[in-house]
């Protein structure tokens, strides 16, 4: 079996000290989980991969690329700015001289994003500038950086104006890799969405399902595992379906509506 927590990956070996006691736990129970995750150098074959028993994905694929191929455990919540519970608005970071501006006040600059297939990076900020756009547009220009950690270094060396964080990414950056976030400040936050689904194959059995669930609750209850978690800001793990993350189709959607289909 595969298992992977990839997508705050700032400081691995914090992620990899956090997955040890979960895999004794679900081990202890029967289920066949690996001692180490896996790092995935292509997100995208790994999310289909049969055998994996469990990954982090993105709330956009999710409702579109993996619809009805991946089963949905929950997500765990974290103690970060721009968090409440399950949900997560994504950091509006912007250079310090722009602190005082408006998102409206953005209008015609260039916006740095990760992919076009991701919730925090642009499906949300493109419903947030849909009523700001002037036929279907907002930005001057956008540049795909590949990474969040890569739009924060574009816009740190002035090289993009904008751009949209997730806010669990942004505290890790603050607080991991502080460098990366000099002379830079939040100006603003989008809509709200659930935070990254920890998914699992749709070959993986509903009991070791509810097996995985119930590990998870156990241990973000677990104060012998209080440091592990603080680590990587988690609080809590909530129990989600599909259907929670319909937002971010809804996000999509509501742009569109508005002639924007694109940053």
């Amino acid at each position: 079996m595969l298992a992977s927590l990839p997508m705050y990956d700032i400081h691995p070996t914090a992620v990899q000290a956090w997955w040890a006691p979960l895999a004794q736990r679900l081990q202890a129970a029967g289920i066949d989980a690996p001692d180490s995750l896996t790092w995935p150098e292509s997100i995208h074959p790994h999310w289909h991969n049969p055998a994996l028993l469990l990954s982090q994905a993105c709330g956009f694929p999710l409702v579109t690329e993996l619809a009805g191929r991946v089963q949905v455990l929950g997500t765990f919540s974290y103690g970060v700015p721009g968090a409440q519970g399950y949900l997560c608005r994504s950091q509006l970071v912007a250079r310090a001289e722009d602190q005082d501006k408006t998102l409206a006040d953005f209008r015609g600059r260039v916006l740095a994003y990760n992919s076009t297939d991701s919730q925090s990076g642009y499906n949300c900020l493109r419903a947030l500038v849909a009523p700001l756009a002037v036929n279907g547009a907002f930005f001057s220009a956008s540049q795909a950086s590949g990474g969040h950690r890569q739009s924060v270094d574009l816009v740190r060396q002035g090289l993009a104006d904008l751009a949209s964080v997730d806010c669990v990414t942004w505290a890790g950056l603050q607080k991991y890799s502080p460098q990366t976030c000099e002379g830079l400040v939040v100006v603003g936050q989008t809509e709200a969405y659930p935070g990254l689904p920890l998914i699992t194959s749709l070959q993986t059995p509903a009991a070791t399902v509810a097996v995985m669930r119930q590990v998870f609750t156990q241990a973000v209850q677990d104060p012998a595992l209080r440091a592990l978690r603080q680590a990587l800001f988690i609080e809590d793990f909530v129990a989600l379906e599909p259907a929670h993350y319909q937002v971010c189709l809804a996000m999509r959607e509501q742009a569109q509506a508005l002639g924007c289909t694109s940053l």
